[in-house]
C-alpha cells in the first residue's frame, strides 16, 4: 500500500493537463468578473451620454423677436 502512495505522489504524468485546466479555469473566472465590472462602468457612461444628449442645453431655440 505504501508503494502505491509513493508512486501516486511521485509520478508527474498528467501534471501538465491539470496545470492547463487550472489556468483555463482561472482565466474564465477572471474574464467573468471583468465583464461584470466592465458592464457596470459602460452602463454608467452610456447613461450619462444619454442624459447629456437629451438635455435642453443642446437645443437651440430661435429668438421670437
Amino acid at each position: 500500500m505504501a508503494n502505491i502512495w509513493h508512486r501516486w505522489l511521485s509520478e508527474d504524468s498528467g501534471q501538465d493537463l491539470i496545470e492547463y485546466a487550472l489556468l483555463c479555469s482561472f482565466m474564465g473566472f477572471a474574464a467573468a468578473g471583468a465583464v461584470g465590472l466592465l458592464s457596470a462602468a459602460m452602463n454608467t457612461v452610456y447613461v450619462s451620454w444619454d442624459t447629456a444628449g437629451q438635455s435642453d442645453k443642446l437645443v437651440e431655440v430661435a429668438d421670437p423677436k
